[in-house]
Order: C-alpha cells, then sequence, then structure tokens
C-alpha cells in the first residue's frame, strides 16, 4: 500500500494548530489575570510574571486553562475587570473578604463552566446581575456581607444544581421568588430589608435564614399574625372583638405609663433632694428598663458632658449613654472580665455591651490603650464600637454578632441537631487563625491574652470572629485561674502577662474543641470533655478517629486533611513557646487545607451531579 504523502504534512498542521490554540487560550488567561493584578491587584498579587499563570499564587490550571482562582482575604480593592470574563474556563471564584466594589462585571455571563462563585464580605453593589442565574453549573454562589440592592430575581429557579445560596447582609427588598430547587440544601437571606411570606419551598430552612427582615410565615409567625392551625380563619364578628379589645387594652396601658411617669417623676425629685446612699434600690430600678446593675449616678454625669460614650472611626452616632442605659437586654454570658449583654435601644439599634468588671487602669491609661484597640480593622475582628469609662461602670459596645459563639454552638446547637461539615470546621480555624495573626501584625508585644471558644463569634455565614481583645491588660479576671483553665500555656501564670506564643497554644486547644466538639478538661475532673493536648497526642499516635466528631469524618475523602488539621493543633500546643509555629504560618497551611478541601468537593459535587 502507497502512504499518502500529505498525510505527515496535515498531522504537523493540526498538532501546530492545537498548539497555537492552546497557547493563546493561556495567553488569553493570563492576559484576564493580569487585567486584575492592574485593577484591584496591586502589591498583594506578588505574582512573578515572567512564570506560567498555572504557577501562581491562587491560581490552578487543567490542562494549560485557568479552572480555579482563589484569592480570599488579600485586601484587593477596586473594580473587577470586564477582560475578568475571559476566564472562560472557570470553575471555582473566590474573591471573599476584600475591598472590592462596584457592580459585578457582565464578563462574568462568560463563565458559562462556573460551578463556585464566591464573594462574600466585599462592597459589591447595584442590583444581583440577571446573567449571573444563566450560568447552569453554579453550585455555590455565595454574595453574602456586600450592598447589593434591588431584589433578588426568579430567574434563580434557572439554576437547577445550586446547593447554596447565601444573600445575607446586603440591602435587598421586595420579597422572596417562589424557589423550587430540590438540591438547595444550604440558604440564608437574613438581615436585608425583605418583605411578605415566605415560600412554601422554603419553610424547612432554619429560622436564622430569614431574620433581620420583615417577613412571615413558616418557619417564622404566621402570616395573619396569629398561631391558628389546619388553614382555619378567624370569623369577622371574632376580628371585630378582638381590635376592640386591643384598644381597651392600649388604652389600659397608656393610663398606667402616664401614672408610673408621674410616680416616677415624684421620686427622681424625693431623690436629688434627700442624695439617697441606697445603691442597691438604684440598681434593682435599673434592671427593669436598661443593663442590669448599671449604677445611675454615672447616668446623670454624663448628661453634662464630663462623662460619654467615646465612638471610634466612622461608627454612627445613633446612640447615647442613656439610651444605652434605657435599652431592654438579655444576658448573652459571664466571661473571664464581665458580663456581656445584647442590648436593644428604644430606636431599634441592637449592640452587644460588656460591662468589664475589676478594672486595673487609671482612666488615661484605659484612654490610651482603648485608643489602639479601636484602630483595629479587620474582618476576622468583632469590631469595637464605643467605649465609657465612669466611676462606677466601664462599658466596652461591640457590634452585635447574631450566631453567637462558637462555644454556643458546639455544646447547644449540637444537641439539637447542628453539626459542623469539614468544610465550616476549617473556615472556622481559618478564620480565628487571621483574626489572631492581624493583631500579632500590629506589635510584637500585643497579644490577645483569652483565646477560647466563647471568644470565637460567628456571623450567619459562620465566619469566625475574634472578640475581647485587648483585655487582659485592662482588667483582672473574675475567677482566680488555676490548673481546669485548659486553653492557658503552661508557662502563664499571670493572666495579664501574656504572650502572642501563648495565643498560639489557646489556638491550637481551639482546634482541638473544633475537631471534637467537646469542650477541654483535666484529666482529674470527672466531666464531659476531652483532656487536650494529651488526648491528641494519644490521637496522632494510634489514629483513633472515635475521639472525633463524627460529621467530621462522614467523608472519607478528608480524613487526611482532618489528620492534618490535628498535626497543626499538636504543633500550637507544644510544651515550650519557642517549639510553637506563628499564627501567620498557622494560616499558611490551614490555608492549604482550606484550598485542598475545596478542591475535592468542587470537582466531587460536580461530578455527582
Amino acid at each position: 500500500m502507497k502512504l499518502n504523502p500529505n498525510v505527515p504534512c496535515f498531522s504537523l498542521l493540526l498538532w501546530t494548530t492545537l498548539l497555537v490554540t492552546t497557547n493563546s487560550d493561556l495567553a488569553s488567561d493570563k492576559a484576564a489575570l493580569l487585567a486584575l493584578r492592574a485593577a484591584a491587584g496591586g502589591r498583594q498579587l506578588s505574582w512573578n510574571l515572567s512564570s506560567s499563570p498555572c504557577n501562581w499564587t491562587g491560581v490552578q490550571c487543567v490542562q494549560n486553562r485557568v479552572v480555579e482562582l482563589r484569592l480570599p482575604g488579600l485586601g484587593l480593592s477596586g473594580q473587577l475587570p470586564l477582560a475578568l470574563g475571559n476566564l472562560t474556563e472557570l470553575r471555582t471564584l473566590s474573591l471573599r473578604f476584600n475591598a472590592l466594589w462596584g457592580p459585578i462585571p457582565s464578563g462574568f455571563s462568560q463563565f458559562t463552566s462556573l460551578r463556585n462563585l464566591n464573594l462574600q464580605g466585599n462592597r459589591f453593589s447595584g442590583d444581583i446581575p440577571v446573567f449571573l442565574f444563566s450560568l447552569q453549573n453554579l453550585i455555590r454562589l455565595n454574595l453574602a456581607d456586600n450592598n447589593f440592592t434591588g431584589t433578588i430575581p426568579g430567574s434563580i429557579n434557572n439554576l437547577t444544581r445550586l446547593a447554596t445560596l447565601y444573600l445575607e447582609n446586603n440591602h435587598l427588598s421586595g420579597s422572596i421568588p417562589d424557589i423550587k430547587l430540590p438540591t438547595l440544601v444550604q440558604f440564608n437571606v437574613s438581615f436585608n430589608q425583605l418583605n411578605g411570606p415566605i415560600p412554601k419551598g422554603l419553610s424547612s430552612k432554619p429560622k436564622a435564614a430569614f431574620e433581620g427582615n420583615s417577613l412571615c410565615g413558616e418557619p417564622l409567625v404566621s402570616c395573619n399574625g396569629t398561631e391558628t392551625s389546619c388553614g382555619t380563619r378567624l370569623s369577622g364578628g371574632a376580628i371585630a372583638g378582638i381590635v376592640v379589645g386591643c384598644v381597651i387594652v392600649v388604652l389600659l396601658v397608656l393610663i398606667l405609663l402616664v401614672f408610673l411617669c408621674k410616680r416616677k417623676g415624684a421620686k427622681r425629685t424625693d431623690k436629688r433632694v434627700s442624695n439617697p446612699t441606697d445603691t442597691a434600690q438604684v440598681e434593682s430600678d435599673n434592671r427593669s428598663s436598661g443593663l442590669p446593675g448599671v449604677v445611675k449616678k454615672d447616668t446623670t454625669a454624663s448628661s453634662s458632658g464630663s462623662k460619654k460614650l467615646v465612638f471610634f472611626g466612622n461608627t454612627p452616632r445613633v446612640f447615647d449613654l442613656d439610651d444605652l442605659l434605657r435599652a431592654s437586654a438579655e444576658v448573652l454570658g459571664k466571661g473571664t472580665f464581665g458580663t456581656a449583654y445584647k442590648a436593644t435601644t428604644e430606636t431599634g439599634v441592637v449592640v452587644a455591651v460588656k460591662r468589664l468588671k475589676d478594672v486595673i487602669v487609671s482612666q488615661k491609661e484605659f484612654k490610651e490603650k482603648m485608643e489602639v484597640v479601636g484602630a483595629m480593622d479587620h474582618q476576622n475582628l468583632v469590631p469595637v464600637r464605643a467605649y465609657y469609662f465612669g466611676g462606677d461602670e466601664k462599658l466596652l459596645v461591640y457590634e452585635y454578632m447574631p450566631m453567637g459563639s462558637l462555644s454556643a454552638l458546639l455544646r447547644g446547637n449540637r444537641g439539637a441537631g447542628m453539626t459542623l461539615d469539614w468544610n465550616t470546621v476549617c473556615g472556622i480555624a481559618l478564620g480565628a487563625a487571621r483574626g489572631i495573626a492581624y493583631l500579632h501584625s500590629q506589635g510584637p508585644g500585643i497579644s490577645h491574652g483569652n483565646i477560647k471558644s466563647s471568644n470565637i463569634l460567628l456571623s450567619t455565614s459562620y465566619d469566625a470572629r475574634v472578640s475581647d481583645f485587648g483585655l487582659a491588660q485592662l482588667a483582672s479576671p473574675t475567677s482566680t485561674p488555676n490548673r481546669v483553665d485548659c486553653y492557658r500555656a503552661p508557662e502563664v501564670t499571670d493572666a495579664g502577662k501574656v504572650s502572642q506564643k501563648a495565643d498560639v497554644y489557646s489556638f491550637g486547644i481551639l482546634l482541638l474543641e473544633l475537631l471534637t466538639g467537646k469542650a477541654p478538661t483535666n484529666a482529674s475532673l470527672n466531666e464531659e470533655g476531652v483532656d487536650f493536648p494529651r488526648c491528641a497526642q494519644s490521637i496522632l499516635r494510634e489514629w483513633t478517629a472515635e475521639v472525633f466528631d463524627p460529621q467530621l469524618l462522614r467523608d472519607q475523602n478528608v480524613k487526611e486533611d482532618v489528620g492534618m488539621l490535628l498535626q497543626v493543633a499538636i504543633n500550637c500546643t507544644a510544651r515550650y513557646p519557642d517549639k510553637r509555629p506563628s499564627m501567620s504560618q498557622m494560616i499558611t497551611q490551614i490555608e492549604e487545607l482550606d484550598r485542598r478541601s475545596a478542591e475535592k468537593t468542587s470537582f466531587d459535587v460536580g461530578d455527582d451531579n
């Protein structure tokens, strides 16, 4: 058989064409990444521009095409360029916790292969673009903690593979569309400006997913304002009777309030004349309407202008000390340095207030230290909004975190069926590490001094935020520390003398608590818990998985990752401080675990669906 002499030439031409096309595609991807760097990256993206973009930090390639771009928490600032849409093979895009702003560019409509989009914790604004809901391969969409306005598009039902939708903490308005997505597992639209009934298809979602709106229907209160069942309706006569009864009750309450106000005014006049010294009675009067136990002589002093709330930065001055003292108060918890309350002012402002006990510094030193604390700004810290220093009261005002603490989640909600999967555990660990590392970056002498699960608060998306930083140098502990305080590093004998390496030790114990779901305790105590870190050493030697939270090991693919995080925790809890790593090293290691887990999830979920 005679060979066709044109075949080799044709093959060579074909391979050359394929090679040029591949290089051209990669060149297009590189150009898109460089456009992002020019628009928002700057110095934060220290890529070696002479190398292949597949070797750049945060970039993952398959067959010479960029399929993943993960740049979380790098301080990127600016608007995303339109050219980013040239990454046409992108499957995962994570730009969470940066300072990006403006609308989502129309180039995103080219991401036809995109499975995971995470833009949480930026300053994106405008309507949620409809073209996002044409990306039919999307499995996870997280737009939480931005400035999006407008309504939730009904075209969301086009995303037939969507499993996660996070839209909380935006400015969305209107009603929730009738979402009919059987694949939707994780859903949150809390703290927007939504109104109307909750669609029946979402009635099985938790209450926390709808808080902070004007919504009704299951799982919230009934839209007709009653708790009637089986669809029964009240007759016209019954409704009229209820209205008349409500009017009578309101009139009686108003008469009673007028009477009490007059009586209270007379008592205040008598008190000013007689100058009473019965502090216990003053505290008792105040518990009914404001922060329990706050002495009112500090309130009157504040009205003269000599003593008042001191606000930090751009915190809006929408309340003052008198408003806080009149606010309804709910105890959130009693900690090492005082008691925390949820305070709701008469105008509806909700904040967390901590009453410090046994402050050991002067007013001048307190002010100096609080100025340092108030200047700290990081997405994984709970912001301190204001403080008050009075003769009898020292108050700190924080941003209120509705999800509460990690400690409450691990030992409260888990008993009611709440569990943490590996991705959530890894995310919480990473967020806490970043918050602590930021504190350490402010100077070699700055540390937290009281890292524990009750001081790790959670956003509605389970992002960790570190609280109570800077208090170890201000106040004495309310109880005498002893060996039961398992978070304390062995070398720390004085709670006021802490170090960054001691924080690392406490962070290691926190990781062990996350892995087991149980409280750390000493072996000598007959309490439910785990003896840390002795138990962890045993797990590492024998790899006994029984002590871990069973939810973590349901996916056999993450067993190796769980073991690696355990090793990180063991390194943190080394007996000698100089053997412990720094928090920046911890971030690098946990970020790698997070990346590995996200990569597995991205491809596994995509294959299963």
